[in-house]
């Protein structure tokens, strides 16, 4: 084993005492976490809030995915190697790496390789080695840019990889202001499609330069009809039959929400409903997507000691790009 010289055993943290909202996160100190065989001790740098960051600690998932308290939430992070445990090749304190970890209470739902961690909004998190959604960090992409895009690019990739977009075919983006969709944007007028994309009236230059052919307001009147495939990166799973209704027959209806959508939530029978969550690394994982060259938006910068208060943010405000915590 291998440890790097930490100074102190504690740690501050963004931390959930109990299920509740995130108005209830204070910021306070835990012990510091140690690695056991297969795991990496990293001291982050940097981390990225996600919609799980406030979901699971709510208590809405409480009887399939229970949580221990204190809890640390945090799922994307770049950082440096502390300490390696048993077992772990590949990697080496001092090595710069990112990635994507979930809580350890989603174990059942995860793959083989399962990729969990401590939670990584925190001065340290135990994360583990041999899983494709960890990697090293490359020289050219800052530690705040690798941070908000663990789980954008991962998502923007099983995206595109399922929807197979071709030339010429028009789309429309349900949410792309957020981190997936300033992530996922680009992407589709990189492979030629027409993209139209909600958005505020202050967000819609941002997406316009970001490949938008055209952007929209939020309300369902107000969106195309005929497209060819539509992406919902932010209504809830039984909420789609307004964007269903803006796909052609025949088309595709991509969706990346809980809870995970029906056929007949949608109602259309004509048109190929895709639930994306890539959990096994199918479609790569952050190796790829630090050889992808992926763009992030990053609406907004907090501190640790604000932490807490950007989980809130993420939870009441409307933001764009991903809001990330420097650690």
């Amino acid at each position: 084993m291998v440890r790097l010289w930490i100074p102190e055993d504690l740690m501050r943290a963004v931390i959930a005492g109990d299920y509740g909202p995130p108005e209830g996160y204070t910021v306070g100190e835990l012990p510091v976490p140690r690695p056991g065989p297969g795991q990496l001790l990293v001291r982050v740098a940097a981390a990225s809030i996600n919609p799980g960051d406030v979901v699971i600690p709510s208590g809405r998932f409480r009887d399939t995915t229970p949580l221990t308290f204190p809890h640390v939430p945090g799922n994307d992070f770049a950082g440096t190697v502390a300490e390696t445990g048993p077992g772990v090749t590949g990697y080496a304190e001092g090595d710069e790496i990112f990635g994507y970890a979930a809580p350890r209470a989603l174990r059942p739902m995860l793959g083989p390789r399962p990729s969990m961690s401590t939670g990584s909004l925190a001065e340290y998190t135990v994360v583990e080695a041999d899983t494709p959604f960890v990697a090293h960090r490359p020289a050219g992409l800052t530690a705040e840019h690798a941070a908000a895009l663990a789980t954008t690019g991962l998502t923007a990739r099983a995206l595109m990889a399922t929807a197979g977009v071709r030339p010429g075919e028009r789309v429309l983006v349900v949410g792309a202001t957020g981190g997936v969709g300033t992530t996922l944007v680009p992407l589709l007028a990189a492979a030629g499609a027409e993209v139209v994309a909600t958005a505020t009236d202050e967000d819609a230059g941002l997406l316009r330069d970001l490949g938008a052919a055209e952007t929209i307001g939020y309300a369902e009147p107000g969106y195309p009809s005929g497209v060819d495939a539509a992406f919902n990166l932010t209504l809830p799973g039984d909420a789609l039959t307004g964007v269903a209704a803006a796909v052609r027959p025949g088309g595709r209806l991509l969706t990346i929400t809980f809870p995970v959508p029906r056929q007949d939530w949608t109602g259309r029978d004509d048109v190929e409903l895709r639930f994306v969550l890539d959990m096994e690394g199918v479609h790569g994982g952050m190796r790829e997507v630090a050889d992808a060259g992926l763009r992030a938006t990053i609406g907004r910068r907090y501190t640790l000691a604000e932490g807490a208060q950007a989980c809130v943010d993420f939870a009441r405000r409307h933001t764009t790009g991903k809001l990330v915590v420097v650690v």
